[in-house]
């Protein structure tokens, strides 16, 4: 049977390095919650520590999304007031927490988000580059292939690009971006308002350049410059194009992705010219 009073789930961010940057507000919800759900309570426990926060807390992770969200569901349902915190920053921003915040809405509990640190937004600001339009694209794969394959998606992107890198693999990405995206004009923002914080402005072969040497630590944020090549529109003749590969003996089908990949063309487009044959 579900309870009258039904519990909110808060959206509490914390900081991305700094502790004073947490707000009075999301320290006055840790205080009255009846439940802290961590991503790491080990981590979590030296900022309540720190402000002298005595709560009960749970780990909900990608290692136990299904079973800890169903009991987080149910203590909601039973009338607690859950306040859910991620390592750094805004939970459910490329951490388990989105799963937590799906369920609580298709239950119909009340979801609450206070605002604060995230560290995407902040080394977009710091960048120097345009913030009128962007992209968040997260963490790319850690596998080479997919992750090249994730940049040549982005390619032609004109907005500007937001990336999480971790440090033993930033090489290898910006060597792909250098391939695949050609060199642009990057920031790279590592250690965000800690002691150690360093934004790099330049080029992507300069900052391969720059983390070439010396020991690479901490978690980066790169800002890269949305593609600044202006449109040029082809005066393609897709049809005749498609009968060229047709009359090579090649079927409808194949040739349009043949014709769709020489010219950069969307697919669909050229399925559609393709069904005009006869």
């Amino acid at each position: 049977m579900r309870s009258l009073e039904i519990g909110k789930l808060y959206i509490c961010p914390t900081p991305i390095g700094n502790l004073e940057d947490i707000t009075l507000r999301t320290l006055r919800t840790l205080k009255e919650v009846d439940l802290i759900a961590a991503e790491d309570t080990r981590h979590t426990i030296k900022l309540l520590n720190h402000y002298e926060i005595k709560k009960p807390l749970t780990s909900y992770h990608e290692h136990n999304i299904k079973e800890k969200g169903i009991e987080l569901i149910e203590r909601l349902n039973k009338g607690e007031n859950i306040a859910l915190v991620s390592d750094a920053g805004m939970p459910g921003i490329s951490d388990p927490g989105q799963d937590l915040i799906r369920l609580a809405i298709e239950e119909g509990i009340q979801v609450i988000v206070l605002p604060g640190p995230t560290a995407s937004i902040a080394a977009l600001v710091v960048s120097g580059l345009n913030t009128d339009k962007f992209v968040f694209e997260g963490f790319l794969s850690s596998r080479k292939k997919e992750r090249v394959d994730q940049l040549k998606l982005l390619k032609d992107e004109k907005r500007t690009l937001i990336i999480y890198e971790s440090p033993h693999r930033i090489l290898d990405t910006l060597d792909n971006m250098l391939n695949t995206l050609e060199n642009r004009n990057i920031a790279i923002v590592r250690e965000l308002t800690k002691i150690y914080e360093e934004i790099f402005r330049g080029t992507i072969q300069e900052a391969i350049g720059k983390f070439s040497t010396g020991k690479i630590k901490g978690e980066f944020v790169i800002i890269i410059e949305g593609n600044q090549n202006e449109d040029v529109e082809l005066d393609i003749d897709i049809e005749g194009e498609l009968l060229k590969y047709i009359n090579r003996g090649l079927s409808k089908k194949e040739s349009v992705k043949k014709v769709a990949e020489e010219f950069n063309l969307p697919k669909n487009e050229v399925y559609q010219k393709s069904i005009e044959l006869n």
